[in-house]
């Protein structure tokens, strides 16, 4: 309780609750815009939120993060375009409800899911917290480490059909972020005596380019086509108390979305796949799945919508970013010297349950604007694609420039920009490389720490953890080489 009412203390600030609204608010406008999403808002805002405090710059992060997610279904519902990545699953059924003249009722419903999966898992974490308060500190460098290599197995693993260009993407961030003056005894790496790469490349530069200048090239190179948006009737919120009526969907929707929010490099798709594919099999009209079954629309949005905060988890125990937003806040704590890890649920519980507090107010934020406002959002989706292109483009080159007044920086985000237009013309991932420049330096580090304490390799694994981490990792690996010897044999037979 004495946590709890610090961190209500800590967000009563004028300054925390301007940069929540904010936030809330944007982060649904951005997520109703087909083509933008999160991540290229967040990349644009990364290097402002650097003058704020963490608290300030972090709930204005977590605000975008976890409400764009509710803006991102309404063109999915109505148009059959998602308005991020994540509510693909949403166009199954909200599109259908929409052609057979119930927009309305599939808006709410996606809102009243949204609502309740963000909710149940903010309030899951909370009761966790004094549990993993106690459990993080026995996480040593071996552990840390383990769990990170763990991660990046992880990562690539998801990537269904990808999976060897994760693996290697994966290992080609890890390599620029070796780019420069190492850690310890500063000799350098890879700079092929060039001066503008002995300060090694910036992540926000990354960042701002394979996402943002990516996503703006994309959007100028493609042709601009007339968006038509149905008219939305009364009955905008007759969906919302609809919600309740499917609690052996909600509820168990919300825990698959809190459950693989905490496991790094699982995500929101696999939250998603898992509640669809229950939902189906535990409705009395499995048949109607695909054509406007309310509950397969309640799975989606429930799910993907509990895994923002879960995705906490892992940041702030352990340091380990699980996707590539996590990764673009956890530059944020090192900024402000702010080190998260376990240390920080000992020293720091107010600041770590003042950012539980903000996820469960931007749900209510996102969902009482979106009852006053969803009407005049059906504007935004009417965007030309070139014009947000443009503004991306500008906007991310001033965010580049601004971080060292570095020509040479905005080069290098054009550079990645056009790398991360290939990838997405190839249908290949980006965040595999961003994860790898995050998990890659926390790796290093941690395994020089550790080197001084190991006599041999067993020793790596002496410890009840790391014993346990280092099975999970075995287990991973042999159930997806079995995948894929199984694929093969009956490829092979077919």
């Amino acid at each position: 309780m004495e946590a709890l009412s610090a961190g209500l203390a800590l967000i009563s600030r004028w300054d925390v609750l301007a940069a929540l609204f904010v936030g809330s608010i944007g982060g649904v406008v951005i997520g109703a815009i087909p083509g933008v999403g999160p991540a290229i808002a967040i990349a644009i805002l990364l290097p402002a939120t650097f003058s704020m405090e963490p608290l300030v710059g972090l709930t204005l992060l977590l605000g975008i993060y976890g409400s764009a997610l509710f803006g991102g279904a309404i063109p999915a519902i109505l148009i059959n375009t998602p308005g991020t990545p994540v509510n693909a699953l949403t166009t199954y059924d909200g599109y259908p409800l929409t052609r057979n003249g119930e927009a309305p009722r599939a808006l709410s419903l996606a809102y009243g899911a949204s609502f309740c999966g963000g909710i149940i898992s903010v309030l899951c974490l909370m009761a966790l917290s004094p549990v993993l308060a106690k459990v993080a500190p026995l996480f040593g460098s071996r552990e840390i480490f383990l769990a990170t290599l763990l991660g990046m197995v992880l990562v690539v693993i998801a990537h269904r059909g990808h999976s060897m260009a994760a693996g290697a993407l994966l290992c080609f961030g890890i390599f620029l972020q070796s780019v420069g003056l190492e850690p310890v005894r500063y000799t350098q790496r890879f700079t092929f005596e060039q001066t503008w790469l002995t300060s090694g490349i910036d992540l926000i530069v990354v960042v701002l380019g394979l996402f943002a200048i990516s996503q703006s090239l994309l959007l100028l190179t493609s042709r601009d086509s007339a968006k038509t948006t149905p008219t939305l009737g009364a009955g905008l919120f007759s969906g919302l108390a609809e919600v309740f009526r499917f609690p052996k969907v909600v509820l168990p929707s919300a825990g698959f979305g809190t459950a693989m929010g905490i496991i790094p490099g699982v995500g929101e798709f696999t939250a998603q796949f898992f509640s669809y594919s229950l939902a189906q099999k535990l409705s009395r009209n499995p048949e109607k799945f695909g054509k406007g079954a309310p509950d397969g629309l309640i799975a989606s949005e429930t799910a993907n919508n509990a895994v923002p905060a879960a995705a906490m988890i892992p940041l702030l125990a352990l340091g380990i970013p699980g996707e590539a937003l996590t990764a673009m806040m956890l530059s944020v704590f090192y900024v402000h010297n702010v080190i998260p890890g376990p240390t920080l649920f000992l020293q720091h519980m107010d600041f770590v349950m003042a950012l539980y507090l903000c996820l469960l107010l931007l749900n209510v934020l996102a969902l009482g604007f979106l009852m006053i406002a969803t009407r005049p959002l059906l504007h935004v989706i009417r965007i030309p694609d070139r014009f947000l292109g443009m503004t991306i483009l500008t906007l991310s080159f001033v965010g580049v420039y601004s971080l060292r007044n570095s020509i040479t920086d905005c080069a290098i985000a054009a550079t990645f920009g056009l790398f991360g237009l290939i990838l997405k013309r190839l249908q290949l991932p980006i965040v595999p490389i961003i994860l790898g420049m995050v998990l890659g330096g926390i790796m290093e580090n941690k395994f020089r720490t550790s080197l001084p304490r190991i006599d041999s390799a067993i020793d790596w694994i002496n410890r009840p953890i790391a014993a346990v981490i280092f099975g999970l990792i075995v287990l991973v690996l042999a159930a997806h080489s079995w995948t894929l010897f199984r694929n093969l044999k009956a490829g092979t037979n077919s």
